[in-house]
């Protein structure tokens, strides 16, 4: 392993206080049978009050009553040589006693043991002088030191330590350090020691002895010693010396470390006999050397121990108050003034409260009477003017975290009954001071105390020497009775030290700075103490930073001291330097060093900011000095002043050490053996908390365990994160011994949680509850800039400097004033070490000089900003200064404000002329006036009264007074009033209010001014609730007095308005209350309503960072004028919301945060003139007009008149844009993406048009990752602006969608395209016209129509006209349902557009079409039939889904047989069958299409319905007849061809009632029936016709001619006879298109051509889908009967009559006629059949 750093240059160190390498010397342990008990013994030697020591490298004689002692060198250890020998052992029979690591260290003749004991087997005998150790044994002497524990003596300066010896031996055995040789009577029995050691082990176990030997010498039987408990018996005296407290805490930390671990104890088992005789020993040549090994051992160790005792130190630790000096008791006389002082020291600094027979003394109370002061540590109050009150007990109580301590004073007041005047004994009458008091001789006397030659301001640098001096002269002159000469420092007693030392000639008294530091700085006070009386004089002493090692490094840091030490680290703490090189401070670099060494080294890698830091890696019980040095970039600054040494030790055990002092490695320690307990596992420590938490470290405080065994403990320490339980262990290597502990490397802005958990031998405990999370970050924030910077005049070369102390600051240390010469920019530090007080003197200016002062304020967290710059001021003495100036003239106008029994206050009004400087105060006399005769003017106050108010006490009631009052200022006091009229001194009674007082004026102008004045002193039984202002004409009488306000007015100021110009005017006051108007105010001095020339107002103004602020100009100003700002007219302390700044002739009030708070009358005056002054109103709209001027300036924009907006151009680029209404030249644009800048490249093409403001962005396309904010930032000289776009989500969707479709469309416009996708329209006569625009259209692009994916036919071409193609679709229904698709195609490409008819869309257009269909329907109309009445109204067509009610009278037609509704083509009717006159009414016809009722109304009664019933009656008898009428039904046809030779027979029906008559026609001639012709009527219902044998003649035109009553009816047909035909063939006329022809049809080739036809048919793929509303025209045409029929030769004729007689012949011509839209119309085939 490799020995760690702090061991490398320091192994003496581990060896003397590593308990693995801390040896026992000698040990020894003697069973008893009958008594069991150890005796240890820490040390042979027992320090006693008149020990002497023995000189180094002699030999040293002992007095009678000094103890053994040893001289460090001595070679020869004889008659005269000290007993102390190092690893020696005398072995008793009966005793046995232990040494550990004692050591006896003498420096300067000081007798010092270690590891020394003595071990007497029967008694050891030390002579008078000598430690008789002899070649033979000699007696023991009379003062002997005896050890036994059952010693029945004891001498009176020895220490007997034994065990069970129950009698001293005649002779002793003494083993000496350099003896060589043994005693002359030495006997034969010998006894060889031998000692061996063995190390416990960590865990207790319980001991086991071994049978004890006596066999062989150099064999013993070790024992191992158990661990105990002990009690310590301390012997020495009390050590004040610092050298001996460092012994103090050496012996204790050996002492701990031993019984702490249980590391290097041992004992041996001595083999030992005993007789009654003299005993004598042998020395073996083992123990020789064993000897001289241990004695180069003890030298070893004293020399470590030497070097470690320069080490040890002692830290500084808080402690509690402590009074060094306590005030004094003082026996005054009346009228006198007394000041009791005290002293009081303590850290932290103690807070010192006065009390008066136990009640805290209140300065406000009693204005005037006390005065406490508090400066540097000495405390003091003055009371003034003592009478027989004061006479009382009084207590100074200190006070600070350590505790509280109080001390007392008594105060006795006499009256003076002697010759002397009273007025001696007035405050300022004598310049000699009275002080009466009891000097230490018992006799009164009264001590004159001089200073002469005094030092003065002083000022040094760093490392310079300085020496301050004054000459001391007392009188009288007491030559026993010598005074005490005491330095203070700020208050603090300063003790000599090598840095200051302090001389007292008997005249002068010099206090030298040997090496003088930034810490020196201060007010230095020479005390001069003569008895009970004493006097000071002060002055400053300022030290400058020495020069920088490197230029523009920072000063170095002082005050460097140590807030906390234990034994695992240790806190410092520091001063931030006033002077930062130039650059800020980066922070500090804390450095350490052993006492008693030169190596320092650094302690943290990294500069910490905060000015308080743990170090940690110190060695237990050494002590340390530290010092830290500033770094900025440009260096480190030279090193502070090293702190006082600290040694890392628990505060427990330094409170151990000082109240337990000890001399070093003596005492005795008495130890019991115990049972010992099996290991315990230490429980949890208890209080867990965070003591501090900064950025750089947390520390923690807890408490150790109430279970932790005999064992001590030691801790762990762990940490996890907020809100999870990952703990880790922070100190993994080493426990922590303390309990308190610094933890580091946390990140700053995290929470933490922190538990610990205790460890012994037994092992590691349970974790405590964890402690609350902890915020990583400075609690301490920076404190804010102090305020009001106000410099005064001081002396020819200082300056006093006031100012605000920073708000809501903590631990504030102090502040930093700076001065610059005006206009200079050059700022030098007033002050290296921080003052407390809010005032400080800067000395070391130039006479004459303007300066200007800045203040900031310091604690650890760091420096505050520097205040605002105060005003510029001339360096000269305060009075005087150049000009001339005189005192005040006497105030006037005197008046009682209220009285009681005994006391008065009185209102004045200010003189007329104040000298040409400001008043600094006023003083009232008084005297009585008894039977008109006025007494002694007597003093109402010493101190100066700033107000024009006082309120005089202990006057007599009943009593008539007169007053007077004198004003003040810088050149003394001015001449008094006169005597004012007489006031008796009474309770007011009455319950309205007092006279209000101090009525002013100020901006006055020609036509207002505004009236100021204070509350009445008195306010009568209630409260006063408002003030009445009066006013009239100066020259008026008091008729004309009128009230300005008719109701009260809350304020105590009114603008009063409507002056006449040029006119003056006095004013007064009235205050009110419940009960009433009470009296008036005194009059003001008159005043003339006038805008004097010059008179400015106050102008709000709102500069470019956007501070409003308020200004106000005065060119009338005096040296002595000042600014006065006010709020609703009271003066503005409160700086927090308002910064004020005067240069020159103009101050300015700037608004820090201007809000609802602010609002109010902003007035300003300035003093010192002819009352110039002027306000401003800013109310809540003024507000807001300034906040949001203040807005533009502070943040300039650049107006824009559009802000940034994406838009698609043709080709699918996205194009961002937005317009400034004006860009100059140097405009910049920045073009940021998602937080990053792009610039114009490949994907981003940029532009921005500085003459039109118009700025772009072009991105051809939007990809996925485009998505996020737009950000356009734009900059014009100090105006900036921005606008973004946000394309996140649906909306970057929509527009990446927009674009990737216009980028789509542009590629599909470069061809045939649609301009207006297709889309539907229903026509006036109710057909569907589906329509699309088109366009880029040629010749040859083709369109193509689809439906549900199958193409519709159209014959036409389409010609594109006006870009637009059309389909029409009639009487469109629901099988018309589908999908329509139209296809623009060419060369250069295609395009398509989709109409979805299907649904929702579906319904839409046949809601639609019925509505159109509803609009087409004509009035309704009335037709009677032979049936009835007929109600209709035709429409263009009908559809199913127009649904068509009726509605009689208003209500709907239950339809029946005689009722009926229907359609019929396009005609809506309502049949009536039988009308009735109850059918008589007005009907209407209803057409609802989906969405709207449609109605058609018909009145049908009166005429109308008489004229259809009567027409109703005609058709019905018509119909009768026709029904009747005779009639052929049917049977002939209308051709009939046969060959010649064949038999015809033609019959048909006929009907007729009555039965109808039966005439023939041939060629329309009666026919007549014969053999060749017979005509036959059977049952009145068949008629026939046959000819047997036709022949040529039979041809012609035959008719049938029914007649009855009713009616006739004729029916024709022609007969054709053809001749008979040779050939197979047969002539045929066949209709065609073009007409008849004549064709020879053979079998062959019919069948040819039926096979033809098939072909036709089966070749057909392709499918045409005609809609239904093709509409097909069938007409039927009869062959010419005159044609003849062309029968070609060798035809069948039996095959041609057979294949007439097995069909029909069937003509069909169907005529297809296409409407020019398209559509098919298509007409129903119409068939005629003819039976052979």
């Amino acid at each position: 392993m490799s020995i760690p750093f702090y061991q490398k240059y320091h192994q003496h160190y581990d060896r003397a206080y590593r308990n693995k390498e801390l040896q026992s010397t000698l040990s020894q342990y003697q069973k008893e049978e009958k008594r069991k008990s150890a005796v240890y013994s820490h040390g042979s030697a027992a320090y006693t009050l008149g020990s002497a020591a023995s000189h180094h490298g002699s030999a040293a004689a002992y007095r009678h009553e000094s103890s053994a002692a040893y001289s460090h060198g001595s070679a020869a250890y004889g008659l005269e040589s000290a007993a102390y020998s190092q690893g020696s052992a005398a072995y008793g029979l009966e005793s046995a006693a232990y040494s550990h690591g004692s050591a006896a260290y003498d420096h300067e003749s000081a007798a010092l043991s270690k590891k020394s004991a003595a071990y007497s087997l029967g008694s050891e005998s030390l002579s008078k002088r000598s430690a008789a150790y002899s070649l033979g044994s000699e007696s023991l002497s009379k003062r002997s030191a005896a050890y036994g524990l059952g010693s029945e003596s004891l001498s009176k300066r020895s220490a007997a330590y034994s065990l069970g010896s129950d009698s001293l031996s005649k002779s002793s055995a003494a083993y000496s350090l350099g003896s060589e040789a043994y005693s002359h009577g030495l006997k034969d029995s010998n006894i060889m020691i031998e000692d061996r050691s063995y190390k416990l082990s960590p865990k207790a176990k319980r001991a086991k002895q071994s049978l004890l030997s006596e066999e062989k010498e150099n064999k013993a039987i070790d024992y191992v010693v158990p661990v105990f408990t002990g009690r310590q018996v301390h012997v020495s005296g009390i050590t004040d010396t610092e050298e001996e407290r460092i012994k103090e805490s050496a012996a204790y930390i050996a002492r701990r470390n031993l019984f702490a671990t249980g590391e290097g104890i041992s004992a041996t088992r001595v083999a030992t006999s005993s007789s009654a005789e003299e005993q004598y020993e042998k020395k073996s040549r083992k123990v020789a050397i064993r000897e001289s090994a241990e004695r180069l051992a003890l030298k070893k160790t004293l020399e470590e121990t030497e070097e470690f005792h320069r080490k040890l130190n002692e830290d500084k630790l808080l402690h509690a108050p402590e009074f060094v000096i306590k005030p004094r008791s003082h026996t005054v006389w009346e009228k006198q003034n007394v000041k009791l002082h005290c002293t009081v020291t303590g850290w932290p600094e103690p807070r010192l409260t006065w009390y008066k027979n136990n009640v805290p003394i209140n300065v406000h109370t009693h204005p005037g009477k006390y005065i406490i002061e508090s400066r540097y540590g000495m405390h003091s109050l003055e009371i003034n003017k003592c009478d027989f009150e004061d006479t009382a007990q009084y207590r100074a109580s200190a006070m600070n975290v350590k505790g509280e301590l109080s001390a007392y004073a008594s105060l006795v007041v006499k009256r003076y009954k002697g010759e002397f005047d009273e007025s001696y004994f007035h405050a300022g009458t004598i310049t000699m001071p009275l002080s009466f008091g009891v000097t230490p001789q018992g006799y009164a006397s009264r001590f004159e105390i001089h200073f002469v030659d005094k030092f003065e301001v002083s000022f040094g640098r760093e490392g310079e020497t300085m020496s301050l001096g004054c000459t001391v002269i007392i009188h009288p002159d007491i030559k026993r009775f010598h005074p005490e000469i005491q330095w203070y420092r700020n208050g603090v007693l300063i003790t000599p030290s090598k840095w200051i030392q302090m001389h007292w000639s008997g005249e002068r008294a010099t206090l030298t700075l040997a090496h003088a530091n930034k810490e020196d700085e201060g007010l230095y006070t020479l005390r001069v103490v003569m008895g009970d009386y004493y006097d000071q004089y002060s002055a400053y002493v300022f030290v400058r930073d020495a020069d920088a090692e490197i230029p523009g490094a920072p000063a170095s840091p002082l005050d460097v001291e140590c807030l906390d030490a234990n034994k695992d680290y240790v806190i410092i703490s520091w001063k931030q330097p006033a002077v930062d090189g130039g650059s800020p401070i980066l922070g500090y670099f804390i450095d350490k060093c052993e006492v008693g060494t030169t190596h320092w080294s650094q302690c943290n890698e990294t500069p910490v900011k905060f000015a308080r830091f743990p170090v940690t890696g110190l060695i237990e019980g050494r002590s340390y000095i530290f010092r830290v040095r500033a770094v900025n970039k440009a260096g480190i600054s030279i090193p502070s002043r090293v702190s006082v040494p600290v040694a890392a030790l628990d505060p427990a055990d330094r409170a151990r050490l000082r109240s337990h002092p000890s001399a070093p490695w003596t005492g005795q320690i008495i130890v019991t053996e115990e049972e010992p307990a099996e290991g315990i596992v230490p429980g949890p420590p208890s209080d867990l908390h965070v003591i501090e938490a900064t950025k750089n470290y947390v520390v923690l405080s807890w408490k150790p365990p109430g279970e932790r065994g005999h064992e001590g403990v030691m801790y762990f320490v762990e940490k996890c994160i907020a809100g999870t339980e990952n703990w880790q262990r922070v100190n993994t290597e080493i426990p922590v011994k303390s309990p308190r502990f610094a933890v580091f490397d946390l990140a700053e802005g995290k929470s933490y949680r922190f538990r610990v958990r205790c460890c012994n031998s037994a092992g590691i405990g349970e974790p405590s509850e964890a402690t609350e999370a902890t915020m990583v970050g400075d609690k301490l924030d920076i404190p804010k800039a102090p305020g009001r910077i106000i410099p005064t005049r001081n002396t020819d070369t200082s300056v006093v400097v006031a100012w605000t102390e920073s708000k809501d600051s903590k631990e504030l240390v102090g502040y930093y004033v700076e001065a610059s010469i005006a206009g200079s920019g050059h700022w030098e530090p007033c002050n290296n070490n921080p003052v407390k007080g809010t005032r400080f003197i800067c000395h070391g200016l130039l006479t004459g000089e303007n300066y200007v002062f800045r203040v900031r304020a310091v604690n650890a967290a760091g420096l505050s900003e520097y205040s605002q710059e105060s005003e510029a001021i001339k360096v000269k003495a305060a009075i005087g200064g150049g000009l001339l100036h005189a005192a005040p003239s006497p105030p006037y106008d005197i008046t009682v404000l209220e009285s009681v029994r005994d006391s008065m206050v009185l209102g004045w009004k200010q003189p007329k002329i104040i000298g040409g400087v400001e008043i600094t105060g006023y003083y009232v006399n008084y005297r009585e006036v008894i039977d008109g005769v006025p007494g002694k003017w007597n003093e109402a106050n010493i101190k100066p009264v700033s107000d024009r108010a006082y309120r005089i006490h202990n006057l007599k009631e009943n009593m008539i007074y007169q007053f007077q009052v004198a004003a003040a200022n810088l050149a003394g006091v001015g001449t008094p009033s006169p005597a004012s009229r007489s006031f008796k001194c009474e309770e007011w009674t009455i319950a309205v209010p007092g006279p209000p007082h101090d009525l002013s004026c100020t901006e006055v102008r020609k036509d207002s001014l505004v009236l100021l004045w204070k509350p009445p002193v008195y306010i009568g039984r209630n409260p006063v609730i408002g003030y009445y202002v009066d006013v009239k004409e100066t020259e008026a009488t008091d008729e004309h007095w009128r009230s300005v306000n008719e109701k009260p007015n809350a304020n105590k100021f009114l603008k009063i308005s409507g002056l006449k110009e040029g006119v003056s005017y006095v004013f007064r006051v009235r205050a009110t209350n419940q009960a009433g108007v009470g009296k008036p105010s005194d009059t003001t001095d008159p005043i003339i309503a006038e805008t004097r020339p010059g008179t400015k107002e106050v102008e709000v103004d709102v500069d470019d960072n956007g501070v409003i602020s308020l200004n106000f100009e005065c060119d009338q100003m005096s040296p002595e004028s000042k600014f006065v700002w006010s709020k609703n007219y009271e003066p503005i302390e409160d700086e927090s919301r308002l910064a004020l700044e005067t240069k020159g002739g103009k101050s300015k009030a700037a608004f820090k945060d201007l809000g609802e708070d602010d609002l109010g009358i902003y007035s300003c005056a300035v003093t010192d003139t002819d009352g110039v002054s002027s306000s401003y109103t800013i109310d809540e709209e003024e507000m807001k007009r300034l906040l949001a001027l203040s807005h533009e300036h502070k943040f300039p924009t650049i107006p824009l008149k559009s802000e940034l907006a994406a838009e698609l151009l043709e080709k699918g680029q996205v194009r961002f844009w937005l317009q400034a209404e004006k860009l100059s030249g140097n405009a910049k644009v920045n073009f940021v993406f998602n937080d990053k800048e792009v610039v114009n490249g490949e994907k981003y093409k940029m532009k921005v048009d500085r003459n039109t403001g118009l700025i772009e962005m072009i991105m051809d396309k939007l990809e996925d990752d485009d998505e996020g904010t737009y950000t356009f930032q734009l900059q014009d000289g100090k105006a900036k602006n921005q606008s973004s776009l946000v394309l996140i989500g649906d909306v970057f969707k929509k527009l990446q969608n927009e674009a990737d479709f216009q980028r789509q469309e542009w590629f599909r416009k470069q061809g045939p395209h649609f301009v207006e996708y297709l889309g539907w329209e229903v026509t006036a006569d109710c057909n569907v016209l589906l329509k699309c625009k088109v366009a880029n259209i040629k010749k040859e692009t083709h369109i193509v129509w689809y439906k549900d994916e199958r193409e519709i036919m159209v014959d036409e071409e389409h010609d594109f006209k006006d870009g637009v193609c059309t389909l029409l679709i009639s009487e469109f229904s629901k099988k018309d349902a589908g999908i329509y698709e139209v296809i623009l195609k060419d060369d250069r490409g295609k395009d398509k557009s989709k109409l979805k008819l299907v649904e929702a869309a579906f319904a839409d257009l046949m809601t639609e079409v019925c509505r159109k269909i509803a609009v087409s329907a004509t009035e309704l109309k009335i037709q009677s039939t032979a049936e009835g009445i007929r109600l209709f109204s035709f429409v263009n067509y009908y559809l199913e889904d127009l649904r068509v009610s009726w509605l009689h009278n208003d209500a709907k037609i239950k339809y029946t047989d005689r009722v009926k509704t229907g359609v019929t083509g396009e005609q809506i009717w309502l049949q009536i069958n039988e009308p009735t006159p109850h059918d008589k009414g007005k009907y209407i016809m209803e057409l609802f299409d989906g969405k709207t009722t449609h109605t058609k109304m018909l009145d049908f009664s009166g005429q109308a319905f008489d004229e259809a019933c009567a027409e109703f009656q005609r058709l019905k008898q018509a119909a009768v007849a026709e029904r009747n009428r005779a009639r052929v039904l049917g049977g002939l046809p209308d051709v009939v061809t046969i060959q010649e030779g064949k038999a015809l027979n033609l019959t048909c029906n006929v009907w007729g009632d009555p039965v109808p008559e039966v005439v023939w026609l041939k060629n329309e001639k009666p026919l007549l029936a014969d053999a060749h012709c017979i005509l036959k009527y059977e049952s009145g219902k068949n008629a026939s016709f046959t000819i047997t044998g036709v022949n040529t003649i039979d041809s012609g035109r035959y008719s049938i001619l029914v007649k009855n009553k009713y009616g006739t009816e004729t029916s024709d047909f022609t007969v054709i006879v053809t001749p008979v035909i040779a050939q197979s063939g047969m002539a045929m006329h066949e209709p065609d298109v073009q007409g008849y022809k004549l064709n020879t049809i053979t079998p062959a080739k019919r069948k040819k051509t039926t096979a033809t036809s098939n072909c036709h048919k089966e070749g057909e793929k392709e499918v045409f889908v005609k809609p239904h509303v093709e509409e097909i025209i069938a007409t039927e045409e009869t062959p010419d009967p005159n044609e003849i029929l062309i029968v070609e030769e060798g035809d069948d004729p039996e095959g041609s009559w057979q294949a007439a007689k097995e069909g029909d012949v069937k003509s069909t011509v169907a005529e297809v006629i296409l409407h020019p839209t398209g559509s098919l119309d298509r007409q129903e085939e119409k068939s005629v059949e003819t039976n052979t």
